[in-house]
This record gives structure tokens, sequence and C-alpha cells, in this order.
């Protein structure tokens, strides 16, 4: 289910991890693990599902472990982008007991959001089957995290949308009503864009699409907020001169109906918005 762009090099990741870290650690490090936790006692410790989905954040799980001590050993049964059932061991982790508890939660908090994201994003891309649609995210994301969030979509089987504002021309309802309209800002945006840069302007009327069409420019149409039979029209009228992109109120229920229309991308800020965190938990053995 997983991409090859779907590991990044640690060295990307290891500063949102650090941060959190620091954050959990605060001036005095874990006080209660230094109070009652013997100097020299190790434990092995399994990290486990509690509820079946899509497993993510397996990567920077180690990182933190790694960051709190190199000399942990960590062995990973379930990779980032796979299937787990409820009960299974994701990961083992064995050295000494303070370095593991200090890691614990940093750890569990990162795998449980992105295995949460993962998760619902696969069952965004199960809506899809046999259609040609792709379920894509948004920037609706928790400041800081953006990077481990996208990743996560891509372990689901989703693919991401741009990261930031500097990645591409995103035009939405508000830059077309300050800019003086479809024509205005198309204009403008052909005039600054590279050949390297995609150009997308969203749309909620057929009209306005046919002025897109009309007038030229863009790369991408986003079609906000239409029904299905409205969506279904676009895709017509585009004749696949603009890749199209259908977002706004994309339940999993309707999913399998938008994707029968024919666009090539249904997005959803509630991929990373409003993903339920799959329930994991760290074991300990002597």
């Amino acid at each position: 289910m997983t991409s090859r762009f779907a590991t990044l090099p640690d060295l990307i990741l290891e500063p949102m991890v650090r941060n959190a870290l620091m954050e959990d650690l605060g001036q005095n490090g874990d006080v209660t693990t230094r109070a009652v936790i013997p100097a020299g006692t190790t434990y092995a410790a399994s990290l486990n599902a509690r509820n079946e989905g899509v497993v993510s954040g397996m990567q920077i799980a180690r990182i933190a472990f790694h960051l709190i001590d190199p000399g942990l050993k960590i062995e990973e049964l379930k990779p980032d982008g796979s299937p787990c059932a409820k009960g299974d061991t994701l990961m083992r982790i064995s050295g000494a007991a303070d370095s593991i508890l200090s890691a614990e939660r940093v750890a569990l908090n990162f795998a449980g959001r992105m295995s949460g994201i993962a998760s619902l994003t696969a069952r965004f891309v199960a809506g899809t089957e046999g259609t040609k649609t792709r379920i894509t995210c948004t920037r609706k994301t928790t400041p800081g995290m953006r990077i481990a969030e996208k990743q996560a979509v891509l372990h689901g089987g989703g693919v991401n949308h741009r990261f930031g504002l500097s990645d591409a021309i995103l035009i939405k309802d508000n830059h077309i009503a300050a800019a003086g309209g479809i024509r205005a800002v198309l204009t403008s945006a052909k005039a600054v864009a590279s050949h390297m840069m995609k150009v997308e302007i969203e749309v909620d009327r057929l009209d306005q699409l046919e002025e897109v069409l009309e007038v030229g420019g863009a790369d991408v149409v986003l079609l906000d907020n239409m029904d299905s039979a409205t969506l279904r029209r676009a895709v017509e009228m585009v004749e696949g001169r603009l890749v199209t992109e259908a977002s706004g109120n994309m339940t999993l229920e309707r999913i399998p109906e938008v994707a029968a229309t024919g666009v090539d991308y249904i997005s959803s800020g509630a991929l990373t918005h409003s993903a339920p965190v799959l329930d994991l938990g760290l074991d300990l053995s002597a």
C-alpha cells in the first residue's frame, strides 16, 4: 500500500521528533523514571496494536527511541504502510528501561496519530476501487506535523496535495473575489508562473468552469462543493483538458459515488484533521 516516496531520510524527520522530545522532557528530564527505576535496569518492550488499521509512524518511533538512546535495539515487525490486526506487535524495543520509558509517549503519540491517518486514508482509497480516482490530502494539518501527516497519507495509499503555499499556484474563491474575477486571476497567474509551476483554480459553478476553459492558463480545476450530477457534467465539459479535483463534503459514504463521476482526484481535509488516533500501546516485560 505504501510507495517508495513514503520513507524519508531520518535527517528530514529528526528535527520534528527532537522538538517533541524536548517539549516532553522539559528542563529536568523524566523525573519519574529517574526516581523509581534503578540504574542499569533493562527491559524488552513491545509496541502493540489495540485495534486493526494501517501502520504508520514506525520510522518516527524508531527515531524517537534512538534520539534518547542510540544503544536501544529496535526490531520493526510491521513496517509503515502495512495492515495490522488487533493484538499485532508492530515493533520490539530492548535495552535500558529508563531510555524506553522516556521516549515512550512521544513515540506513541506520533505512531498513533499517523496510523490513524493512514487507516482513514485506506478506507477512502477503498471507496475508489474500480475507478481512476485517487485520494489526496490538503494543508489542513496539525501545525509542525505536516510532513509526518502527509507521509501517513502515503502509507494509507493516498497521494499528497501541495505541501505549502510555495509549491503551486492554487487560486481559491477569496483570491478571485479580491482580484476581480476569474479572467483577472488567470491572466495574472499565467504572467508569473514558471514552466515548472502548476496553476489550479477553484470553481463551484459550471458557468465559472466555462469561463476557466475559455480563458485558459489553468492546469487543474478544483470542483468545490458540487453534487455528483454537477461533478459528472463538469468532467464532461473539461474533456480531459484539465486535471479535475473534487472537494467539499467528501464523506466516506459519498466517495464511491463521486469517484464514479470520473474526477481525477478527491481531496479531503478530514484525512488529517479528523482521523481518529489508532490505539497503540507499549507493553514492558523484564
